[in-house]
Order: C-alpha cells, then sequence, then structure tokens
C-alpha cells in the first residue's frame, strides 16, 4: 500500500512539477516513485483533469524501448482489441490479480528465503485415500492368478522347445488364445 501520494500537474509544455518537492520532474522519476511505493496522481495543470493513467502508460512504453523486456506483443494485440467494457474490465481484474499474486510472492521470497525453502522441504505429500479391503483382496487374487497363468505358460514354452515343433495351421494357434 502506498505510503504517501505525490500530485504532480503537468503542464502545455508537457513539462511535470512535483508539487510536494517543488521540482520538475520527468517519466523516469516517476517510475523511480511508483517503484518505490509511491502514489502518483498527475493532474493537468489547467483543467485539473486526471492524467495518471495516460502519464503511467508513457512511463511503461518509454520503459519498453530497446527493450524486449516489454509487454508482449500478443497481449498488447488483445488489449487493443478488448475494447467492450467487459473485457477490459475482466482483464484489468486479472492483470491486477496476477501482478499481486506475484509480488506478494516476490515479497515473501525476500522476506524470508530461508523459511520458503524450508517449507518446502519440510511439507509432506498428501496421503493416498484408504482402498476398500475387499478391493485389496480382489486385485491380489487377480495378480496371483495372472502369476500363475505366466508360470503355466513359461513352463509349457520349456517343454516344447525341448521338443521339435509340430506344424500347425493359423487357426490352431488362435483357437488356443480365445480361451
Amino acid at each position: 500500500m502506498p505510503e504517501r501520494i505525490v500530485v504532480v500537474k503537468k503542464y502545455e509544455n508537457r513539462r511535470l512539477y512535483d508539487t510536494s518537492a517543488s521540482r520538475y520532474v520527468n517519466l523516469d522519476d516517476i517510475a523511480r516513485m511508483v517503484r518505490e511505493g509511491v502514489e502518483v496522481k498527475v493532474v493537468d495543470a489547467r483543467s485539473g483533469e486526471d492524467l495518471t493513467r495516460v502519464i503511467l502508460t508513457q512511463v511503461i512504453m518509454e520503459d519498453a524501448k530497446g527493450h524486449e523486456s516489454g509487454l508482449p506483443l500478443d497481449l498488447l494485440r488483445k488489449l487493443i482489441v478488448a475494447s467492450d467494457r467487459a473485457t477490459h474490465e475482466f482483464l484489468t481484474w486479472y492483470l491486477t490479480t496476477v501482478t499481486d499474486m506475484y509480488q506478494k510472492a516476490q515479497s515473501a521470497l525476500q522476506k524470508r528465503p530461508l523459511d520458503v525453502v524450508r517449507n518446502l522441504f519440510n511439507s509432506q505429500p498428501a496421503a493416498p485415500p484408504p482402498v476398500p479391503a475387499e478391493e485389496i483382496a480382489a486385485l491380489r487374487l487377480r495378480v496371483q492368478e495372472l502369476e500363475d497363468r505366466l508360470l503355466f505358460a513359461e513352463r509349457k514354452a520349456a517343454t516344447s522347445r525341448s521338443k521339435p515343433a509340430k506344424k500347425r495351421t493359423a487357426k490352431q494357434i488362435m483357437s488356443k488364445y480365445k480361451s
């Protein structure tokens, strides 16, 4: 939560004047204030119209110049397409929620990284839901049946290797597997 509010007046000559510090500022100064947690409000010096949104957008644009770190093109296109109020409100809510979550995670990691790492290593995995005894018994029986069939097939294969192979038709071979 911002600690203080700084009112910046924007004049016709595009100069920005910080009323609390009684000095002219530029977009870099405004970006620095916002990053420091200061709430900046920009107003038109003549009309008093709130220009904060426009100036903060300019800050983002200036910050993105010459860097690949700006907003992804696909997102920018979608923001332009989101001209209806409902879509715009949803995107605003979504982006605000995501950035808030990111900032909280960053803050938690910066304040107590060792606690986070300890919690990751000390957390116990969730216990699987209990399996009914009848289901376990049925699975054990099925495993035993499969093991018996496998053993029988192995013994049969071993004895057939010692005997000369008989010629069988495909129909005879298939009839063996149908049962």
